[in-house]
């Protein structure tokens, strides 16, 4: 399993177009990969289940990937992540 902490700096947070985004992204790799925020935890494979985790600017989300590309997973979400949100 890999895991890293990003900070959501958008100021609309992660709404429909960024969390569709993330999906597309995720569906890329042969591994799970979820969302948390608190106590909440998402898939990161199914745009509701990310829209509703409700993640705002400042919010700081967990990424964990398990799976068979989970490191190269993690790498590029991070980037990914860099990028978008």
């Amino acid at each position: 399993m890999q895991e890293f902490y990003f900070k959501i700096t958008n100021p609309v947070g992660m709404h429909v177009r960024p969390a569709g985004m993330l999906v597309k992204e995720a569906l890329k790799f042969h591994c799970a990969v979820q969302v948390q925020l608190k106590e909440r935890t998402a898939d990161a494979k199914h745009i509701l289940s990310l829209l509703n985790l409700g993640a705002k600017e400042g919010d700081q989300i967990r990424i964990c990937t398990k799976g068979e590309d989970e490191a190269y997973a993690a790498l590029k979400l991070h980037r990914f992540l860099n990028e978008y949100l």
